[in-house]
């Protein structure tokens, strides 16, 4: 087993209706949690580093780290750059061994987003190395990625056509309505789906991207506020809605939020009935648990839930 490529997991999604989970790493137990998931599923996994996650555990370890959730597992695993913000950045990841980079352009007008894009996709794919990219705006906050909701605006189908032939990538983020952090909606959620089967329609062979897409479970809200934490109101993407966008083109699901609710969840609880404990593998522990169940449920019920593997 090795590091891989999304291209064929991506193009078993498109013709099975289901998503493949990109999962946010940070340090190792969130990685062990996440592959012994997948490894029990037996789910195609991506693993995605952010800026937040260079920053924090820094990118030698985490490349290492992955490494060595490949050799323990036996998994095919895509290592990917999330929001990659710049072309040298794509660039040192790609020469790092990430099979998989993301280059965030959206904070550009078109042209200068599909000039920047296939700078990375040139590079990339010379190296053997997919790209992704985003197109429209997400609200919310994540690591380095701050967007207000007054600068948030969905893709246009017709653009996201140009983009697409103009840059070569491999996959494409869109906007309908997720975003990111714990408080995604502050009404009913809605997602636009007559928008993604439009983009869909014009560009069916191209694999779809949902960030922002955590659930923001209820229980581990719950969970973090019984014992100590202040997230009221926290809201997420309904999974139902999830289910509903692999149908219409979206392979890659974006999760973040749901991983650090869980972990923190357990680990406040943890500290509460045992306030005696100073061993960081008394807490981390029952976190890396927590995880793995978490996980274990979104490929089984959300992602990879029509059974197709």
């Amino acid at each position: 087993m090795a590091l891989v490529t999304s291209k064929e997991m991506f193009a078993k999604a498109l013709t099975k209706d289901y998503a493949v989970g990109a999962f946010n790493v940070n340090n190792m137990e969130i990685i062990q949690g996440i592959v012994d998931a997948a490894q029990e599923e037996n789910a195609p996994l991506i693993l995605q580093v952010s800026a937040g996650a260079r920053k924090y555990a820094r990118g030698a370890y985490l490349r290492h780290l992955v490494d060595a959730a490949v050799e323990d597992t036996g998994l095919d695993i895509v290592l990917h750059l999330d929001h990659g913000e710049d072309f040298e950045i794509c660039k040192k990841c790609v020469d790092d061994g990430f099979t998989s980079v993301m280059i965030d352009g959206s904070r550009f007008e078109l042209p200068e987003n599909i000039r920047v894009t296939k700078e990375v996709v040139d590079y990339a794919h010379e190296r053997g190395v997919v790209v992704e990219a985003e197109l429209g705006k997400l609200a919310g906050i994540e690591d380095a990625v701050k967007v207000d909701a007054r600068s948030a605006t969905f893709t246009d189908p017709e653009e996201a056509a140009e983009f697409v032939e103009k840059t070569g990538v491999d996959s494409l983020a869109i906007a309908i309505g997720t975003s990111h952090g714990a408080f995604k909606f502050k009404g009913d959620p809605y997602l636009d789906f007559e928008r993604l089967q439009a983009i869909h329609k014009l560009i069916p062979d191209t694999p779809l991207v949902l960030h922002g897409a955590s659930t923001v479970l209820p229980e581990f809200v719950a969970l973090c506020n019984q014992y100590g934490g202040e997230i009221p109101g926290a809201q997420g993407v309904p999974e139902d809605m999830i289910r509903t966008a692999a149908k219409y083109g979206v392979c890659k699901v974006n999760i973040d939020t749901d991983l650090r609710l869980a972990m923190t969840a357990e680990i406040r609880r943890h500290f509460v009935e045992h306030p005696a404990d100073f061993d960081p593998r008394k807490y981390l522990g029952p976190a890396r648990a927590a995880i793995k169940d978490m996980v274990k449920h979104k490929i089984h019920d959300v992602l990879l839930c029509s059974g197709q593997r």
